[in-house]
């Protein structure tokens, strides 16, 4: 059986590669396609060092770090993507992968991380953050953003059969592209972490510093609360501002390599999140440390978190929603037992993530053709 794996491009390692880095443990054999491939050569062992096939827009002007810029270009350049030669093709996709062209005798599964969240739910957001909601340059973005909308609706009846990351994003699929999907969960590498039941007096959070993660929200937060202290990592476009907002109590340690991060996630009282995310790894990571999650309780916070069990979910995202959390949180604290919030994380682990998908697609490529989800 030969196997085509498209992913939507390979710039660095995040959640989306990692599947993709898991599906090729599965099938070492395939071949790799995306739209452009610019991953730094430390990161390629995770796809078994293979180059992917590209398309045009690789040899496009600044296109190794302005790739966006192309998106209009983009459904043309990954119908330009020949897989036909390929008897099962396993599209890894956020944004374009799914739109592959493939004909009747293959078998086309896509592992669906989110429909084009800036096209569909967050369309109005990205254009206010981005300054296009209004003028000429407004009128061209909303433009392309609603000729990439009816291509994305059109090129899910190119996909045989949708896997969801979440079941937050199989009711994405469902309303954007009526279709139905079966849920696993991305892979998350529990293994790496380790379990510590003594705990430090800090609470953490971690996340690259963009407006959806709303890492000014969580230090704003504690900077009202000055008798508990917060270590936030990572670093951004908004780090200035978040910096701005930081009191004595908060301490910004920017971008730290994983040992520090994992290190921080072990020994913290809990881990704090905000962002509404399609899965978010993070949180599971923070819990196969055995520490307990405060997060916003919509996206796939909802299904990793336990509310009163292995964390606490907050209804707003606001301050006080998430001060009314760390206080709830305090009381609690006790009941919150790192082995059991640790045998929790481990149920999206690397091992159940393959299991799953090649029982899957045993199952979809013995089932009829005619027959879609």
């Amino acid at each position: 059986m030969k196997v085509a794996i498209i992913h939507d491009w390979f710039v660095d390692y995040s959640g989306s590669e990692r599947v993709v880095e898991q599906l090729l443990h599965l099938y070492p054999e395939a071949d790799l396609f995306s739209v452009i491939d610019f991953m730094p050569e430390h990161l390629r062992k995770h796809i078994a060092y293979k180059k992917a096939k590209t398309t045009f827009i690789q040899k496009l002007p600044f296109a190794k770090k302005h790739y966006r810029n192309y998106l209009v270009l983009m459904p043309l350049a990954i119908e330009q993507l020949d897989v036909s030669g390929y008897d099962l093709v396993i599209s890894s996709s956020h944004a374009m992968a799914k739109g592959v062209l493939t004909h009747a005798n293959q078998v086309h599964i896509c592992y669906c991380h989110s429909p084009i969240r800036y096209a569909w739910d967050l369309y109005h957001q990205y254009l206010r953050e981005s300054g296009l909601h209004k003028g000429v340059k407004g009128f061209v973005a909303k433009m392309m953003l609603h000729y990439i909308r009816m291509w994305d609706y059109t090129t899910a009846n190119r996909v045989d059969y949708f896997i969801a990351n979440s079941a937050y994003i199989g009711r994405r699929i469902q309303k954007v592209y009526n279709r139905t999907s079966t849920v696993i969960y991305p892979p998350v590498d529990v293994e790496s972490f380790t379990l510590t039941h003594i705990k430090e007096d800090f609470y953490l959070t971690a996340s690259r510093m963009v407006p959806y993660k709303k890492m000014d929200m969580i230090v704003e937060a504690f900077a009202q609360m000055p008798d508990k202290k917060l270590v936030v990592i990572g670093n951004g476009p908004d780090f200035n501002k978040i910096k701005a907002k930081a009191g004595a109590n908060v301490t910004l340690l920017g971008y730290q390599p994983f040992k520090i991060l994992k290190d921080h996630l072990e020994r913290a009282r809990a881990f704090v999140f905000a962002a509404e995310e399609d899965f978010g790894i993070l949180p599971v990571e923070a819990q196969a440390c055995g520490t307990p999650v405060i997060a916003f309780g919509r996206g796939g916070t909802f299904e990793t978190v336990l509310d009163g069990g292995t964390g606490v979910l907050y209804p707003q995202q606001s301050i006080t929603s998430l001060k009314d959390a760390v206080n709830r949180f305090e009381l609690i604290a006790h009941t919150l037992q790192p082995d059991t919030i640790r045998q929790h994380a481990e149920r999206f682990n690397i091992e159940t993530f393959r299991s799953q998908i090649e029982e899957l697609v045993n199952e979809y490529l013995n089932a009829p053709l005619a027959l879609k989800e």
